[in-house]
Parts: structure tokens; sequence; C-alpha cells
């Protein structure tokens, strides 16, 4: 049972990694704004009947607390990763994303006293450093390009601040759910994402909104499902071991994306993404066996 993070991190992995492939073909038919929110809404029918096989856990001042501070800034994520991805080539804007693990090794030492062990950090850093190599292939100026292209992308600013908000929101996550459940705070938190976030992607996306039909909502049915998987399985996760940990296992996400881009998408590069995937793996033996 020790270890049976490690299993809930990897089907979050999975699940987040299959749920962005689904969602990759979803962005071809319509507005991101728009298709972002539906993803949301449709994980809520799978979050919200997980609700009523929980019981009701008593909830003090200190969880409204986190909630409300957690819950604009999760907001302020999406949005801020659907500025990068379309501001800025992804190439440029996506290994960011990998330095939330990093940054948690501060922000939940802050928020929570957690501490990681020297072999821990050593694989987190691994993973980090792997998960970034994965698009060395793209990097035609140099490994260094997307440091260099910062003062140019604005996207490049965007994500590192969602990575530095997400290494935030999953600390407070598991501050939450401490004070409550993690199946309750997941469900609860991700239904006031939708909520909050439903005016937004309508204003956004007010020029598309004409155009959605029924093969649009059928094409946002298993991101949806998937997201909410990974939900589940992320709270879960996140209440058995230390934040930094399971954000970095969550990661490999990143490598079962460039899978699910060489199997479905036909993206070329895959060999050359083995030196960072095998860093990846090698970061995650590390973390299993020695943290």
């Amino acid at each position: 049972m020790d270890n049976m993070w490690v299993l809930l991190a990897l089907i979050a992995a999975f699940s987040l990694a299959t749920s962005d492939a689904f969602t990759k073909k979803s962005l071809r038919m319509h507005n991101e704004y728009i298709i972002a929110w539906l993803r949301l809404l449709f994980s809520l029918p799978l979050l919200i009947a997980a609700c009523f096989i929980i019981p009701f856990p008593e909830l003090s001042r200190d969880f409204y607390i986190i909630f409300l501070v957690a819950l604009p800034l999760e907001i302020i994520s999406i949005i801020l990763y659907i500025k990068a991805l379309k501001m800025s080539p992804m190439s440029l804007t996506l290994p960011f994303l990998s330095m939330t693990p990093l940054f948690l090794i501060i922000i939940s030492y802050f928020f929570l006293g957690e501490t990681v062990s020297d072999i821990g950090a050593v694989g987190i850093i691994l993973i980090v450093a792997g998960s970034y190599m994965l698009n060395i292939k793209q990097f035609k100026k140099g490994i260094f390009e997307p440091f260099i292209a910062i003062s140019k992308e604005k996207g490049s600013v965007y994500m590192i601040i969602v990575a530095l908000i997400y290494s935030i929101t999953a600390s407070l996550g598991k501050a939450a759910i401490g004070l409550s459940s993690p199946v309750f705070f997941g469900s609860v938190f991700f239904t006031a994402v939708v909520i909050a976030f439903t005016p937004i992607a309508f204003y956004k996306g007010r020029d598309s909104i004409a155009d959605l039909n029924f093969k649009v909502f059928k094409s946002a049915l298993l991101p949806g499902l998937f997201y909410s998987i990974m939900i589940i399985s992320h709270v879960i996760a996140l209440s058995l071991t230390k934040v930094a940990y399971m954000i970095s296992v969550k990661r490999l996400s990143l490598l079962i994306g460039v899978l699910y881009g060489y199997y479905i998408f036909k993206e070329s590069g895959i060999k050359e993404r083995l030196f960072g995937s095998a860093m990846m793996l090698s970061g995650f033996i590390l973390i299993v066996l020695y943290k």
C-alpha cells in the first residue's frame, strides 16, 4: 500500500495525456476556449456521481479560505495556458511546464513543511530535465532556445507563470484535502472551476458559439471522461505522498504524450526523444525506490 500513490499518479499521467490527445483532435474543430470549457464540463458527471458515494466531511474555516484562494489561481492558469499555446510555438512553451516539480521543492516546504530527500531531489531533477529534452528536436538554434526566446515570446513567460501557479495550487490542494477528503475536494473544486470559467469561455468564444453542434459536443466527451479520471486519481495520490514526488511522476504524461503523437498523430522525431525519455524513467525509478 506504501506505493499505491505511484499507481494512482501513473493513472493520472495516462488519463491526462489521453485527454490531451483527444482534446488536440477537438481543437481542430472549434475555438480553444470553448473546447477547454467543454472538457471541464464533461468531466463533471463522474465527479458529481463520486460525491454521492462518499461521506460529506465537516469543513472548517481554513478549508474555505484555501478553496477561495486556489480557485482564482486555477482560472488564471487555464487562461494563461491557453494564451501561451495560442501566442507562441508549443516547442518554446511546453518545456517550461516541466518546471512545476522544481518549484514544488520550495513551495511545498513553504506551504506544507514537506521536504524531499537528496535522492528524491535528483529523481525530480531527472524527470524535469528529461521532459525538457523531449522537445530537443524542435530546438533548431540550440538546447537553450526556449530560454533565449523568453524575451521575444510572451507565451514562454505565461507558461513559466502557469508552472509556478500549478506548484501553488497543488500545495493548496493537498492542504484542502487534509481538511476534507480527496474525492470531495476534487469534485467540488473542479465543479467550481467550471462555473467560474463558463462566462470567460463564452465571452472569449462568443464568435464561435453559434457553430456549436452535436459533433463538437461528441468530440469533447472522451476528453472530459479521461480528465475526470485524472482529477480523481490526482487528488487521491496527492493525499498519499509528498506533492513534489506525486507531480513529478504525473509529469510522465509528457512522455505518454510523445507516444500518442507518434502513433496517433504520426509525428516524427521519436528516436531523438529517447534520451529525454530515459532520463525521465531514471528519475521515476529513483523516486519510487529511494525517496
